[in-house]
């Protein structure tokens, strides 16, 4: 079996808190993480918008883009408002050769409020849930039509957010929704990542290897503390570092034929935690448990000729 190993520029620029950023380009984020081991990366703010710049920048550092975040709204909004926001993204990852959109759901989310405490998250009824699933699915479908396939990423502080909401969700969209599996965001909302994979794992296109400090969440006051609080508290980190069991996560996915794109997203203080630190860390853990795994890591960055 075969694997990707990517990681995402959240731990050296955070978009929702200014103050958990690195001042360092995005030539010297990319160089730093393919040092470190990882063949891709996923799409930050600090990444050019035109695929003739974005290229050039990819190719001099032997890195891929494996993936990017798009802020949904299908929660409140209607599809063709959603198209009309992703289309210029669709092009710009064809260009480039992505394999996926991320789709993150920000309508009612209290993800990005650092004054909404985790506990005022959105919840929606079974009705709404299936509702969404299919517009969702809609959605999904029409992306991939266009030539680029979407993967949904359950998260915190969202409407999909705990392993019930999780499986509502998958219950009732359809195979035109892929799933990203986030370690991290699942155990923190309380959830079982194994039996999730066992699940969901045939839909399961996307995976963040992302670890979490239990103790951090552990000692969160959910009505008083918000997503953003816990992490600058530190509540995420890289695989290695945090409460995780990766060795039998990951080999869980190998049990199923699982091959792709695992990507380190690990937001934290980078002053505390050094991105090029942190990288090789989780790159060193990640090689350990998928070589016992049975996986062949692929080494090539960007695709040559």
């Amino acid at each position: 079996m075969k694997a990707k190993l990517g990681m995402s520029p959240i731990a050296w620029w955070n978009d929702d808190l200014v103050e958990l950023s690195d001042d360092v380009s995005l030539e010297e984020c990319l160089r730093q993480s393919r040092s470190a081991g990882f063949t891709g990366m996923e799409k930050g703010r600090r990444f050019p918008e035109d695929p003739e710049v974005m290229l050039p920048i990819l190719r001099a550092a032997d890195v891929t883009l494996c993936g990017g975040w798009f802020s949904g709204t299908l929660v409140d909004e209607d599809l063709a408002s959603n198209k009309t926001r992703i289309a210029p993204m669709i092009e710009l990852f064809k260009a480039v050769d992505a394999p996926c959109i991320v789709y993150g759901e920000v309508g009612r989310s209290v993800q990005g409020d650092r004054s909404k405490p985790l506990a005022t998250k959105p919840k929606l009824s079974v009705d709404d849930m299936k509702a969404y699933a299919y517009k969702v699915t809609e959605f999904g479908e029409w992306c991939a039509a266009q030539g680029m396939p979407l993967s949904y990423h359950h998260h915190m502080a969202a409407v999909v957010e705990t392993e019930p909401e999780l499986d509502a969700f998958m219950k009732y969209s359809g195979a035109g929704i892929p799933l990203l599996l986030d370690a991290g965001h699942l155990a923190f909302a309380g959830g079982d990542v194994l039996r999730a994979i066992d699940n969901h794992h045939q839909r399961i296109s996307h995976v963040h290897v992302k670890d979490v400090r239990m103790d951090v969440i552990n000692g969160l006051d959910r009505t008083r503390q918000s997503f953003l609080d816990a992490v600058a508290l530190g509540a995420f980190t890289v695989p290695g570092d945090g409460s995780l069991d990766f060795g039998a996560i990951v080999q869980k996915f190998a049990d199923y034929g699982y091959e792709g794109w695992f990507v380190v997203e690990a937001e934290q203080d980078p002053v505390a935690n050094p991105p090029l630190r942190m990288a090789q860390v989780g790159h060193a853990e990640l090689m350990r448990v998928m070589t016992a795994a049975g996986y062949t890591v692929e080494t090539q960055g960007f695709p040559k000729g």
